[in-house]
């Protein structure tokens, strides 16, 4: 996923430099924008990224849940071991709530959906993922439609039920609505209809290390 680049230039975002919607002692919630990596790739020209960032300023922060490079929204960043095992734990368990919006190509008929199908890797399209009914892993997603556009276009709430890489913009694609301005899944008119990957993580709510339930959400820029 770090290194997750359809276009060879990575040029980050620099405004906001880092967006932190909460903090306390225990853990930072950020708001990560499009086109900037979660973590660091290997390459050093990929060393830009929210995790590097915001350790400049908080050097024991550690990352607990990635976004994709052109998703935007609610990323995790603990501040010490306990926060961390705590809230990781919860993630590996999927007792977190999350739900994302996304804009995807065509007129979705239905109203709510549930979709489950597979995903493995492309092993000759890496890191593309594809639907895989022999080697896939289970992936699950809920969706509801908010608003049907002109483009033809509709938005979409997605509530990821399991945490495949790439799952939402693979599922949507199965769906035959891929999301717009995906350069890994969609092509054509849908690649074309807008500038960036048209997804953004807008809630997650979980356990504070604490015993608390709490959730956060930032606004769609789209």
């Amino acid at each position: 996923m770090t290194t997750e680049l359809a276009n060879p230039v990575y040029n980050p975002p620099m405004e906001p430099y880092v967006s932190i919607i909460y903090q306390d002692e225990d853990f930072l919630v950020l708001d990560k924008p499009s086109g900037l990596l979660s973590v660091p790739g290997r390459d050093p020209a990929l060393s830009d990224s929210l995790a590097t960032r915001v350790q400049k300023t908080f050097r024991n922060a550690l990352m607990i849940n990635r976004l994709d490079k052109d998703t935007s929204g609610i990323v995790l960043m603990s501040l010490n071991k306990r926060a961390h095992a705590a809230i990781a734990r919860q993630f590996e368990e999927r007792t977190t709530e999350k739900s994302y919006v996304a804009v995807v190509w065509g007129t979705v008929a239905d109203e709510s959906g549930h979709i489950d199908l597979p995903l493995a890797i492309d092993p000759d399209n890496k890191p593309r993922h594809r639907v895989d009914f022999t080697n896939g892993k289970n992936a699950q997603t809920d969706w509801q439609v908010l608003e049907r556009l002109s483009l033809p276009a509709t938005r979409l709430r997605l509530h990821p039920l399991t945490g495949r890489t790439h799952q939402l913009r693979v599922h949507m694609k199965a769906l035959g609505h891929p999301i717009l301005g995906d350069e890994f899944y969609s092509e054509g008119d849908a690649l074309a209809a807008a500038p960036r990957l048209l997804l953004h993580a807008e809630k997650l709510g979980f356990r504070h290390p604490d015993g608390q339930d709490i959730s956060f959400s930032s606004p769609c820029p789209f």
